[in-house]
């Protein structure tokens, strides 16, 4: 069977990977990991990173299209947070086939 496109979950890590393709968004990345599922005020995250204005803007918007970080309002605020289902999802995608050349497939708990 030939397939033309690329599979679901390979497109999800390839657009993920892209969307994180900048030292930067990384920063912004493990800023938000380190703030918890709650989130924090895009100012904060700004200040916190170094990356203010539209730079930021632009950053989340790469990062919220490909799935990984969601905002929300509060009052005047915009909350960022990561969205760690998709996270998860992205490092299972990577992990998925640990060890399969050595004699078995290694499910959950092998990180390191």
């Amino acid at each position: 069977m030939k397939e033309n496109h690329a599979p679901p979950a390979l497109t999800f890590a390839a657009t993920a990977f892209a969307a994180l393709g900048s030292e930067q968004r990384l920063s912004i990345l493990r800023r938000l990991v380190r703030a918890g599922p709650e989130g924090i005020p895009m100012g904060t995250l700004g200040d916190s990173v170094g990356i203010t204005g539209s730079v930021l803007t632009h950053h989340l918007k790469q990062m919220v299209s490909a799935g990984l970080v969601r905002q929300r309002r509060d009052g005047r605020r915009i909350l960022c947070a990561v969205d760690y289902d998709e996270i998860r999802r992205l490092s299972d995608y990577l992990l998925q086939e640990c060890c399969a050349d050595q004699g078995g497939h290694q499910t959950g708990g092998h990180h390191g």
